[in-house]
């Protein structure tokens, strides 16, 4: 715990170093990571193909492979998201509104750094980089426990970024990564309240709680995503299968990919033969409810209760028939996360009732789940998907990263 506090207490005079950041010094330090990402591409590289190694060596998944996977290509696409974060409006000092009070005082509502963030992921070492940055930007230190798969990348990721940081004449402790990654040390650093403003997992179900049960320190919860596909019967059945396809299978380890295919009857006997086909040129396995089964026969496994509750992040996809739309809500009312759900249709009638009546961060009329993204927003990078309902809610970008505090001017008032 001596060490984390030491590590907090960095942090936290980083902090306020980055709170009174003129806004041209902090693009300056990115642009500095930018390049530094980009210059150091094949230590990074080397770092990676070590944890891939290791991962390999204990049985990991290949879609989890996938996620902690770098190449030349992703490493390019960090850097670019760098600079994206770079052009962005700097929103510390934003005025959020301005009103005089009956007493005369003069009331200003700004826009202020969160402080010290802290966020805990699992196996994606761009969040490294994305975390990193969109605190700085957003004028906050980011205090980071990554993934024990990763840990080779982001201990290179971090001193990379240190090294650029310090010269622009910025603190290195404006990005601190714990290198041990017990869990115990993840518990302690769940409970530095004095060190840390908020934290925010970025996970699966369960590390998010996990954070959610031991965190002392104010969490943001987020990341979990049980996404639903509804193909409603007025459906253009060519998008709709384009749509699951693509919000399956386009990458399947993310959050915003769909698990489940909810599916009218009336046209579930025209559409699932489309759907199957299209989803098998992907390799997805179909766990079907018993009317899905009656027409697409015994080559689909049956689902299971607990499949229509998974974020299989795998190339599974959970199918049931439904006699409604209110049917569909029903079951997305019961099983979602409240990340990411679709309809398919042509009656609008249906697509408003559906997203009045879906409670998630992100609906969409006849599009993939997986536009839900900071950068497909317009945000630059993201710190990850709020999928719950206070403060944040949805892609947390650099606006979502801030508080506020008022100012009061006055001419001697007294109360």
């Amino acid at each position: 715990m001596s060490d984390l506090i030491t590590l907090g207490k960095a942090a936290r005079e980083a902090a306020a170093f980055l709170a009174i950041a003129d806004t041209q010094s902090k693009n300056r330090a990115l642009a500095a990571i930018t390049q530094a990402l980009l210059d150091n591409a094949p230590e990074i590289l080397r770092a990676n193909a070590q944890d891939v190694e290791n991962a390999r060596a204990k049985g990991v998944s290949e879609s989890m492979i996938d996620r902690l996977s770098l190449s030349q290509a992703r490493i390019e696409s960090i850097a670019a998201a760098v600079g994206k974060v770079q052009a962005l409006p700097d929103p510390v000092g934003e005025v959020l509104s301005r009103s005089t009070l009956p007493n005369g005082l003069e009331m200003t509502r700004i826009r202020v750094p969160m402080g010290v963030v802290g966020i805990i992921y699992e196996a994606r070492p761009n969040v490294t980089v994305d975390a990193a940055v969109l605190c700085l930007k957003a004028g906050s230190a980011a205090f980071l426990r990554g993934g024990s798969e990763t840990i080779c990348s982001n201990i290179t990721l971090e001193r990379i970024m240190r090294q650029a940081l310090e010269s622009c004449g910025f603190p290195p402790a404006c990005v601190t990564l714990l290198h041990d990654t017990d869990r115990v040390v993840a518990r302690e650093m769940m409970r530095l309240r004095d060190y840390i403003d908020v934290l925010i997992p970025r996970g699966g179900a369960g590390l998010i709680r996990s954070v959610v049960e031991n965190a002392s320190v104010p969490v943001i919860e987020t990341g979990v995503g049980n996404c639903h596909v509804y193909v409603d019967a007025s459906a253009d059945l060519s998008m709709a299968t384009n749509i699951i396809c693509n919000a399956k299978a386009q990458r399947v380890s993310v959050c915003n990919a769909a698990e489940t295919l909810l599916v009218h009857r009336d046209v579930a006997e025209a559409f699932l033969p489309m759907a199957r086909a299209a989803l098998d040129t992907k390799g997805v396995e179909l766990r079907c409810c018993p009317r899905a089964r009656a027409i697409l026969g015994d080559g689909v496994k049956e689902a299971c209760e607990e499949d229509y509750k998974t974020e299989f992040l795998d190339y599974i996809l959970a199918v049931r028939v439904v006699d409604s739309l209110d049917e569909a809500i029903a079951h997305i009312r019961k099983y979602s996360t409240h990340h990411s759900e679709a309809i398919v249709t042509r009656d609008m009638a249906a697509a408003d009732r559906f997203c009045a009546c879906i409670d998630s961060a992100a609906l969409y009329v006849n599009a993939s789940t997986r536009f839900t993204d900071g950068e497909e927003f317009g945000f630059g990078a993201e710190i990850g998907i709020s999928t719950q309902k206070l403060h944040a809610r949805g892609p947390m970008g650099l606006n979502e990263l801030c508080s506020y505090k008022y100012i009061l001017r006055g001419s001697g008032q007294i109360r």
